[in-house]
């Protein structure tokens, strides 16, 4: 069986849990943190750019995944408003680090709400073949987004 754009979403996901428990137990102001909350910011923002393009757009064109793609939307653009917030704050201090929970948080609530929730929906819509062209949409254009932001 062919991978499914939820397969190649589901590898993302993990990479965004991951890097978010990671930020989260650095060493206030260190290099790591800094670091960890870059790739954080690249891989989220690669992520949603291709996810909205190859998930939510097909998704957004049937009336049964309206609602369930203008919600998507807004988190990412809620997740968006974090990370720039972060980047005003200093990453040694506890305001930040209150900032980078809710930040994963907020990611760890959209990521198990779209796995949950949103798959399901999409899944109904989606035929077979399109889940698997939309796969292979989806990691180009996530490859070509992360290599794009760590080269700015």
């Amino acid at each position: 069986m062919s991978e499914t754009i939820y397969d190649a979403l589901r590898e993302s996901h993990d990479l965004q849990r991951s890097l978010c428990r990671r930020m989260l137990r650095s060493s206030p102001g260190t290099a790591a943190r800094i670091a960890l909350f870059s790739e954080l910011r690249i891989v989220l923002a690669a992520h949603a750019a291709a996810e909205e393009r190859f998930l939510y757009v097909p998704i957004l064109m049937d009336d049964m995944g309206l609602n369930s793609s203008r919600h998507a939307l807004h988190e990412h653009h809620q997740i968006d408003e974090l990370v720039e917030d972060l980047q005003s704050l200093d990453p040694r201090r506890a305001a930040w680090l209150k900032k980078a929970r809710a930040l994963s948080e907020k990611v760890h609530h959209h990521l198990r709400e779209e796995e949950k929730k949103f798959f399901q929906v999409s899944g109904r819509i989606l035929s077979a073949t399109k889940k698997a062209q939309l796969a292979r949409q989806y990691r180009r254009d996530y490859a070509r987004m992360l290599e794009k932001l760590h080269a700015a």
